[in-house]
């Protein structure tokens, strides 16, 4: 029988997923696509996540799709919002139709003479083996591992007798209302949960090992909203999207280029956000520079108020051990905890985990470049959205995109069957995926593919030059090899 084909097969239902769709559609419209989710709905990070008070910590203006103007007053969405937006964009372009659920991608192999890929997965509960085949491989599935998140091996938890929980499998019969809290962390998850919970448990307090960079922003853009009621939503929404890339990218090269002028401007802000006296160089000045690690955004600065209001207190220790009632720190201070909240980060994968053979060769992904920051070196015929970790995920997976969209045009016009970057420069010095100091960057990277020190192997992490590179940049380019001219 027959494999079922199409010729871009695109793994992942979330925000990069739904969004590719959608550029195909637009400007690849004779080809065939489906694509495969492994969850029984769409949505990905956004309804994956459903702990306290979850929300994006990027403005709705950047994270939403470029085809799609983001309406509501709020910049800072909760998830719930973002989710609705992503239906919603499913829905208005029939990409909804496209989706197989419970379709888990576990493997791929490459085959030149039939210039095509065989993608295998597990269907439904029971992981049912199917095979599928496609021209073109397109992975939008993060590199989040879904399965579970990061936990440290904590000293005596086995003897906690209160509840404990991770943010990624957050309990929906977990009741902390009146309950004294302790969210391990100082992430986004962890200053989006202590605000979010102070407003019904007796007591949050945030235990951190080390402090992170913290900015209170309006939840709402007074210039966005205003635009809105003067001129029509599309120009609105891209005169605000340029306007928020243009203040992201100033204030991450001020960062990099003057650190301690950032560091006083951050510390300055959090003082004004905090009671006098407040010790905020023990508890807000981390001692790394700001975007070595992500800067977090507390929206109307709800983290502080929490604090303000005594709601919620920070606690900046380590952890000496649990104990039945709690936990114990190293200074001898102990913390009574009827809920822990491991809020410490993630695990990333690899490319989803799927194992990629081509003609016959298993392909180690950690000796591999990445090609623009979307391609792997020596990989036919397949891209990977993955965002900025400086700015929102969606402006580099919207440009990843379309720029796919161009290439498969091109290949068309030339009746290409294969392109694979090839690194075929010798002085190209090999450097870590992403230039990130977080943890969960650190424990994972090694399994990565390598980023080069030099175009078009360098990730650049700046919209403007992905831009110019991605939407105007010439294709052939010497490293992307085009190969396999079908007869006309």
């Amino acid at each position: 029988m027959p494999l079922e084909h199409v010729d871009v097969l695109i793994v992942g239902a979330g925000l990069s997923g739904i969004g590719a769709a959608v550029h195909l559609q637009q400007h690849c419209p004779g080809r065939s696509y489906a694509i495969l989710e492994s969850r029984d709905t769409l949505g990905g990070t956004w309804d994956l996540f459903r702990y306290p008070g979850i929300r994006s910590d990027s403005d709705m203006y950047t994270l939403g799709y470029s085809f799609r103007p983001w309406k509501a007053a709020k910049a800072i969405a909760d998830g719930p919002s973002i989710l609705a937006y992503m239906r919603d964009a499913a829905r208005e372009h029939g990409v909804d139709s496209h989706i197989r659920y419970q379709h888990r991608v576990v493997g791929a192999e490459w085959s030149t003479p039939e210039a095509r890929w065989t993608v295998k997965v597990e269907r439904g509960p029971q992981r049912e083996p199917v095979q599928l085949s496609c021209r073109f491989l397109y992975l939008c599935a993060g590199y989040y591992d879904y399965a579970s998140g990061y936990t440290p091996g904590y000293p005596g938890l086995e003897q906690y007798r209160g509840r404990f929980v991770h943010p990624q499998q957050w309990p929906t019969d977990l009741d902390y209302r009146g309950k004294r809290v302790v969210v391990i962390g100082s992430g986004a998850t962890a200053v989006t949960l202590v605000p979010s919970m102070a407003q019904d448990a007796a007591k949050v307090t945030m235990l951190q090992r080390s402090p992170t960079y913290i900015l209170a922003l309006p939840g709402q853009d007074a210039i966005a909203n205003g635009l809105r009621r003067v001129l029509p939503a599309k120009l609105a929404y891209a005169i605000t999207r340029w306007k928020n890339v243009l203040m992201q990218m100033f204030f991450f090269n001020l960062c990099r280029r003057a650190p301690e002028l950032a560091k006083k401007l951050i510390r300055a802000g959090v003082r004004q956000q905090l009671p006098k006296g407040f010790d905020v160089d023990k508890h807000f000045a981390p001692s790394y520079n700001p975007w070595d690690q992500r800067v977090c955004l507390v929206p109307d600065g709800d983290l502080f108020q929490a604090l303000r209001s005594g709601k919620a207190e920070i606690v900046t220790d380590y952890i000496e051990t649990f104990t039945e009632q709690g936990i114990r720190l190293k200074s001898g201070q102990e913390l009574a905890a009827d809920v822990v909240v491991s809020a410490t980060g993630l695990k990333m994968l690899a490319l989803g985990g799927v194992r990629f053979v081509v003609d016959g060769e298993p392909i180690e992904l950690s000796k591999k470049l990445s090609y623009k920051g979307m391609m792997i070196s020596d990989v036919p015929n397949m891209a990977l959205a993955i965002g900025y970790t400086n700015a929102s995920w969606t402006l580099k997976v919207d440009l990843s995109s379309a720029y796919l969209c161009r290439l498969l045009n091109h290949m068309e016009r030339h009746g290409y069957r294969q392109c694979t970057p090839r690194r075929n420069d010798p002085s190209v010095r090999e450097l870590p995926l992403l230039d990130f100091s977080s943890g969960y960057v650190q424990r994972a990277i090694d399994a990565f593919p390598k980023q080069g020190s030099k175009a078009p192997w360098k990730l650049h992490q700046n919209y403007l030059f992905d831009l110019l590179g991605l939407r105007f940049g010439k294709l052939d380019d010497g490293a992307l090899v085009f190969s396999g001219v079908e007869a006309k």
